[in-house]
């Protein structure tokens, strides 16, 4: 599925089916919105754009595994593996996101956490339910049947799991703080959830 992908002639790497093209190149930071539509109408897979099967993988940071929600559709389970290990953003903790030049309406539904988490979770699951979000659509993933988490490409080690857990968790406390002493309470339970799920 991958290699049926078209190429990025100046990274050598497969441009994923989500991607938006202007002018003939890939813009790899902005996801194409018909494609957004496509994926939920024909459960496409994010990644490679194929039908998906049964099975469905989220790509999530660790905050995302406490608040069990998604900016981006399922992929396949091959799909999502090689994502962590080719996506430079995904693989390389020490990346950042590069906002400069972005087209109009590139901003994507809800609050993103403005840091490189340095893990990925791939949440493995059946199914997922839609959350409306303003103008758009965010994603609230299903109970996992398994979770793996990568780190530079290969898998994470506890440490690291905890490390990027402990140190996003402040930037959901913040905003939880805003909306008062029940948001508060309900983000200590969903944390603690997350850790025993994520073994931290």
């Amino acid at each position: 599925r991958i290699a049926a992908l078209p190429v990025d002639p100046v990274r050598n790497l497969p441009v994923p089916w989500f991607v938006s093209w202007t002018d003939g190149k890939p813009e790899f930071r902005v996801a194409d919105g018909d494609k957004l539509g496509l994926a939920i109408q024909q459960k496409l897979c994010w990644v490679c754009g194929d039908k998906l099967g049964t099975k469905i993988v989220f790509l999530l940071g660790p905050m995302c595994a406490v608040n069990c929600i998604s900016a981006e559709p399922p992929c396949h389970r091959d799909c999502a593996e090689y994502s962590v290990k080719a996506c430079p953003f995904l693989s390389k903790p020490h990346m950042v996101r590069r906002d400069g030049g972005l087209p109009a309406g590139a901003d994507c539904a809800g609050v993103m956490i403005e840091r490189n988490p340095g893990v990925t979770i791939l949440w493995c699951c059946h199914d997922y339910r839609l959350v409306r979000e303003g103008d758009g659509v965010l994603f609230r993933v299903g109970e996992p049947f398994e979770i793996r988490a990568y780190a530079e490409g290969r898998q994470a080690l506890p440490s690291e799991i905890r490390e990027s857990f402990d140190s996003g968790l402040p930037a959901l406390a913040a905003i939880a703080e805003q909306d008062g002493p029940k948001a508060v309470a309900l983000l200590g339970k969903l944390a603690t959830t997350a850790r025993q799920r994520l073994g931290i």
